[in-house]
């Protein structure tokens, strides 16, 4: 990284530091180093972040817990801003939340239902932070944040600020319009429900020990891999079902599973690699459109050490796209 560039992004009063490693920052404990990473304490220096990447040419990534981003095992020659735990203020005003877009999402829904506020129930189990959420409308039980979302206060790649209402952000599912215009989520006002705390208490248990039984909590993943559709819900159910019907369940490449106890996840069990996960990608879909006809897209995205971001189906096809599914079972090993 340019010393010039360094000295630049410390003049915006954010915590700078050059070579770093990305897996610890990855929910998949997968990823190489990073020329750069820079932790804003404000929305303020966020902005000014941008302002400076605006005119250069090293690549930018901006990321919060990295909770739907496979890092490249190759490592990423740019910057990566990441809006962290530094960035967690939060205001509740009767039934309405302001709160910085780096705040933990289980934190922010524990302490709206102790406030008296319902809405973000479906979010106490997902470990990501708002930002992330409200860029690509996530949630749980088929329900999204954004539902719940008055206006979000954004920057631009040019690190001018703007305020965007619920109707702009085009909320659709798992996705936003946010997403197209590469804005960066710096904070954001909710409209929440008032309600009895202990009800909402009780129904956030009821999800967590849901979880705690479905998903798998011990080893590294990034929660659900792939997207579902009401088509191929309908017809087929959802991936995880169509993984599990498929017989792919426990199966690995290297330190890379699809975990036994959800098809949708795929578990680092130690010493996995970015191509492990792409690997696991590429059979899956090559084998369920095989089965039922329906080609499974990717909620998680790959990061190129270029700073290409894209849906990882794509990372996986450009690696295996012309193997046959033959010759990718053949490799495939089982529980």
């Amino acid at each position: 990284m340019k010393p010039d560039l360094l000295a630049a992004l410390r003049l915006t009063g954010a915590a700078v530091t050059s070579g770093v490693h990305l897996a610890p920052l990855s929910r998949w404990k997968i990823g190489g180093r990073a020329a750069a990473l820079v932790e804003p304490d404000t929305p303020e220096q966020a902005a000014a972040v941008l302002r400076v990447m605006a005119n250069r040419t090293e690549p930018l990534f901006v990321m919060g817990d990295a909770s739907n981003v496979l890092f490249d095992s190759a490592g990423f020659a740019g910057v990566v801003l990441r809006i962290s735990r530094r960035m967690s203020a939060l205001r509740i005003s009767g039934s309405r939340v302001w709160a910085e877009a780096g705040i933990w999402m289980p934190q922010l829904a524990r302490r709206a239902g102790s406030a008296g506020l319902r809405g973000l129930e479906h979010t106490i189990g997902i470990p990501g932070t708002l930002g992330g959420l409200i860029l690509m409308n996530g949630g749980s039980l088929r329900k999204g944040i954004g539902l719940n979302v008055l206006a979000v206060h954004c920057a631009g790649a040019d690190g001018e600020c703007f305020t965007l209402d619920q109707a702009a952000c085009g909320f659709d599912y798992r996705t936003s319009a946010l997403q197209r215009m590469r804005a960066v989520v710096l904070a954001a006002d909710l409209e929440l429900e008032p309600e009895d705390s202990a009800a909402i208490r009780r129904d956030m248990l009821a999800i967590m020990r849901e979880r705690r039984a479905k998903f798998p909590q011990s080893l590294a993943n990034c929660g659900s891999t792939f997207l579902s559709t009401s088509q191929m819900h309908a017809t087929i159910g959802p991936p995880g079902r169509a993984i599990q019907d498929a017989g792919l369940k426990g199966i690995r490449r290297n330190g890379a599973q699809i975990s036994p106890m959800h098809g949708n996840f795929l578990v680092n069990t130690g010493g996995a690699t970015s191509d492990d996960i792409l690997w696991l990608i590429a059979l899956i879909r090559q084998t369920v459109k095989a089965r039922t006809g329906f080609l499974m897209d990717c909620e998680v995205r790959h990061l190129a050490p270029d700073g290409r971001l894209r849906p990882a189906q794509f990372a996986a096809d450009e690696r295996w796209g012309d193997a046959r599914l033959a010759e990718l079972a053949d490799a495939a090993v089982g529980t």
